[in-house]
């Protein structure tokens, strides 16, 4: 461990000399939380019959969604995965009883409903491993690209495993969802951006995906006047929406358009069971019972201050992990719809922001922040039957702040 127990002269933090997050603690902490994931898997199985059972949730269920879109796109229909009738309709008819907590709709752009077209050419069961094992795959292998977390902790395999055991991807990959494609792309733009500014571009066009989730990255790319990675960028995003448009049909951009506001309408707004597990302050506050507007209002301020926060670290620090960790926690912020399965977006911040420490030596605070985001997702996935209050946006906030900190400490030469 770096001990260092430096004077705090202009004002600025001192190094916590402590160092109780070392290296062997966290292969141990690492090592557990894989190991308790995989008894609760083994637990789950058991307890379902083999996730057998109709009346039990099973692993994956988000996964039908993509599956059944893409179902109806072979089959030349693609208008019905935007006509939600028709949707549960062939979900129910294609999944039967898998779907035995009810329906779940298509909420997805066009641009991704082209991406998912090829993954009902397999078996459901067969189709949701390969997914799995693939996002797993490339959210491993793209922030390990980007922290270089590897090379700290000493042994690449133990360091694969480690960033694998974020609570955030076990998450993810229970739920069968996409954060960890989205989070990957993201992380290896970051990555690879100095040295091939066409992938890391292509990997920032391909977000338009889910566009909320690369809302920022245009800013960052303009303020640090990247033009080339940003020209990619546009150009890759324009592809894939033309692209999409082709093979979806015109119609459904209004269906999209359409679908976006009811969700807004019944899900964002006056869903208690979505606020509960949202680590957006906008869920925090309609939590709290504040209205509309006034949570609107909070929601607008916080991403703001987000914003800003990440132009200033692109701007003053040339450390491509600070600048993917600011990134990426602010991500998580600045928009009011963000579910408790995107937090595989906060490992990228926890890995990057641990190898400084392990690299630079620890400022005071930084390991409790890390310690409190690595037990976020586990805390919000299993809100919604605790019925704690939101806490997300105060971590996420703090882990922001401890990377703006480090960035600001670094950049005076600590």
């Amino acid at each position: 461990m770096y001990v260092a127990n430096r004077g705090a002269r202009n004002g600025g933090s001192r190094y916590d000399g402590s160092g109780w997050l070392n290296r062997e603690r966290v292969v141990l902490y690492g090592g557990a939380t894989l190991a308790l994931a995989v008894i609760w898997l083994l637990v789950w199985a058991y307890i379902s019959g083999g996730f057998t059972q109709e009346d039990a949730p099973r692993p994956g269920i988000d996964y039908s969604v993509f599956w059944t879109a893409s179902w109806l796109m072979l089959h030349g229909t693609p208008a019905s995965v935007y006509h939600y009738p028709s949707f549960a309709q062939a979900q129910t008819a294609l999944l039967g009883g898998y779907m035995n907590h009810g329906f779940l709709p298509w909420l997805y752009p066009p641009t991704l409903l082209m991406l998912v077209t090829p993954v009902a050419l397999l078996p459901y069961a067969a189709s949701l491993l390969l997914f799995t094992v693939l996002g797993c795959a490339a959210f491993v292998a793209a922030v390990l690209e980007v922290s270089s977390f590897k090379v700290h902790l000493g042994r690449p395999g133990f360091a694969a495993l480690i960033v694998l055991a974020f609570p955030g991807v076990l998450v993810a990959a229970m739920l069968g969802q996409n954060s960890l494609v989205t989070a990957a792309l993201a992380a290896y733009a970051m990555g690879v951006m100095a040295r091939s500014p066409v992938r890391a571009g292509v990997c920032i066009g391909l977000l338009a995906i889910k566009p909320q989730m690369a809302v920022l990255f245009p800013l960052v790319l303009i303020a640090v006047r990247d033009w080339r990675v940003f020209a990619s960028a546009a150009v890759s995003a324009l592809v894939l929406v033309a692209a999409s448009l082709v093979a979806c049909g015109t119609a459904s951009v209004p269906a999209f358009a359409a679908g976006t506001a009811i969700v807004r309408e019944l899900v964002l707004q006056h869903s208690v069971s979505y606020w509960t597990v949202s680590p957006s302050a906008f869920a925090t506050m309609r939590l709290a019972g504040l209205s509309l507007f006034a949570s609107y209002g909070v929601q607008i301020f916080v991403a703001l201050v987000a914003a800003i926060a990440t132009l200033r670290v692109w701007m003053t620090s040339r450390d491509t992990r600070l600048r993917a960790a600011a990134l990426a926690v602010s991500t998580l912020l600045v928009t009011p719809y963000v579910w408790h399965y995107e937090l595989a977006w906060l490992g990228i911040a926890v890995f990057c922001l641990a190898a400084c420490g392990f690299e630079k030596g620890w400022l005071r605070g930084e390991q409790t922040v890390l310690a409190l985001c690595w037990l976020l997702p586990v805390y919000e996935s299993a809100n919604r039957l605790l019925k704690f209050p939101q806490i997300g946006p105060v971590v996420l906030l703090l882990m922001l702040l401890m990377t703006m900190r480090r960035a600001r400490f670094e950049s005076r030469g600590r």
